[in-house]
């Protein structure tokens, strides 16, 4: 029955990933635990695996039309790398439930940034050309964080990633999902590399999971081609407060 589910539940996480930039990670951990019955660190290991494979394939579809700040996702490659391997070493001694909790904590925290972030404007445009030569300190600054919690907690930092750029970086909602499903890849193939030594994987329900996860990513992208900027927005923010409240609330009571 599990296997069953893995294929029909990783078509939903890809058309996430897809028309969101992000979110796989956030929702591909709590349907590990909680529907496929895994433990804590092996959703997180899986998760990275899932979301890493198809942010990378969702990237190479909007390689060619410009939605990627590239110069932005390389710094944030670089820099997040190295505090993904030390998340990582992290996840292994923590208690589950203390794990999980802090995924749900972490989740609600960055769902209540994008809501409260009414500065954007139509101005997009005019924005896409000038966030392209902001990297800088602010990229610096969000981008060792951010790939800390993605080796902790076993996401590809999409829902961390998407918020910082367009939050911090003023990157328009279409550019920060391209963006994002670049670094969403650095990020998770860093995570994976230090989990090499000591993994935990069951290939019959990650397999399926990750490739219609993959096919489904390509879909999603034509989603965000049709969908204003502030409406994904408010989908990403609305899906990070649903995530993280269900998954606090199931850890509580594991407690």
């Amino acid at each position: 029955m599990v296997v069953l589910l893995a294929a029909p539940l990783g078509a939903v996480i890809g058309l996430v990933v897809g028309a969101l930039g992000g979110g796989g990670g956030v929702l591909t951990v709590p349907v590990l635990v909680y529907l496929l019955g895994q433990s804590g660190q092996d959703a997180t290991t899986g998760s990275v695996i899932i979301v890493g494979l198809t942010a990378l394939a969702g990237a190479a579809a909007r390689a060619r039309d410009g939605s990627i700040d590239w110069r932005t996702a390389v710094a944030f490659g670089v820099i997040g790398g190295p505090a993904a391997v030390l998340g990582t070493a992290l996840n292994r001694d923590v208690d589950q439930s203390v794990l999980l909790l802090a995924f749900a904590a972490v989740t609600v925290l960055a769902a209540g940034a994008m809501l409260v972030d009414t500065r954007r404007h139509a101005g997009e445009a005019r924005q896409a050309v000038a966030v392209r030569t902001r990297v800088g300190a602010k990229a610096v600054a969000v981008a060792a964080p951010i790939g800390f919690l993605t080796g902790f907690l076993g996401v590809g930092g999409g829902f961390l990633v998407v918020p910082a750029l367009v939050i911090v970086l003023r990157m328009p909602m279409p550019t920060a999902i391209g963006t994002s499903l670049l670094v969403i890849g650095f990020n998770a193939l860093t995570s994976f590399g230090a989990r090499v030594g000591d993994l935990h994987v069951d290939w019959a329900v990650i397999a399926p999971f990750t490739i219609t996860a993959v096919i489904a990513c390509l879909a999603g992208k034509r989603l965000t081609e049709r969908l204003p900027g502030h409406t994904l927005s408010t989908a990403f923010a609305v899906l990070l407060v649903l995530v993280g409240v269900f998954t606090g609330a199931q850890s509580l009571l594991s407690l």
